[in-house]
């Protein structure tokens, strides 16, 4: 009898635990789900169909490949600095990292008219190479880096610290050098949070709007096409580039988060 009535109630908190779940999953979902309702296959053809319809999409996933490439080259040795406490004032940098995730991207907009911006003396010296940050595509560039960079180099950071410092100091005493150690030890065992740090940089740089807004209105990107579209022509002609964009960033965050997942599991 003592075990029948101790099982009841676990029996009810695991049902109150999966209920609750299940509605946390369908709120979380519940604008996907509506977004999929409202936007019909010919709807997204016919949208798509317009002339010059797809250059928003290209110059998007142009800009967000490169902002990704610049962010794993710069962000990867930071994070593994910051990650092993080897960064002179680290908690300073980590703050300095973790600054651009806590202000509003419009403001980040904003700072960077001031810093980078054509009457700038980096703007100045950016001249010189023919580059300018206002309106252009290494505006574009420039803002998405600067919102989508602390949740790579956040995530990379937490990735190479679960790696057993002792599994490198191991590789060095069998004659590995740092580099072969990095490449054949500490790489692949963070490699899935890696992959999940990364895959959630893309889709913040897909879906960079705030400083985009500010600094980089020219070329529309697909945020930005969403909006001139809503302002326009109305709410349900913005859909179907907003579906766009939600088929474009979300898969890869979601592959991530499964082999992430499954990696997890095998190690």
């Amino acid at each position: 009898m003592t075990t029948l009535a101790g099982l009841r109630p676990a029996r009810s908190g695991t049902a109150l635990a999966v209920l609750a779940a299940l509605l946390v999953w369908v709120v979380l979902l519940g604008p996907t789900i509506t977004l999929l309702a409202h936007v019909s296959p010919g709807q997204l053809v016919a949208a798509l169909g317009e002339p010059g319809a797809l250059d928003p999409l290209v110059t998007s996933v142009e800009a967000s490949a490169l902002a990704l490439l610049v962010i794993v080259v710069g962000g990867t040795p930071l994070a593994y600095l910051l990650a092993r406490r080897r960064m002179p004032l680290n908690r300073v940098v980590e703050g300095a990292v973790l600054l651009p995730l806590l202000m509003p991207p419009l403001v980040i907009g904003l700072l960077l008219v001031f810093m980078v911006g054509p009457a700038t003396p980096i703007g100045a010296a950016l001249s010189h190479l023919h580059l300018t940050a206002a309106d252009t595509f290494f505006a574009l560039l420039v803002a998405e880096v600067y919102e989508a960079v602390p949740y790579y180099v956040l995530g990379a950071e937490a990735a190479f610290a679960a790696v057993d410092p002792q599994l490198e100091s191991a590789a060095s005493l069998l004659g590995d050098s740092r580099w072969r150690t990095l490449r054949r030890v500490t790489l692949p065992l963070a490699a899935p949070q890696l992959a999940s740090a990364l895959a959630v940089t893309w889709a913040r740089a897909m879906g960079a709007f705030g400083a985009v807004l500010i600094i980089a209105y020219h070329p529309f990107g697909l945020p930005l096409q969403i909006w001139t579209t809503l302002q326009e022509t109305g709410l349900s002609s913005a859909l179907p580039f907003a579906l766009v964009l939600v088929l474009v960033a979300l898969p890869l965050p979601l592959l991530a988060y499964f082999w992430s997942a499954r990696a997890g599991r095998r190690l």
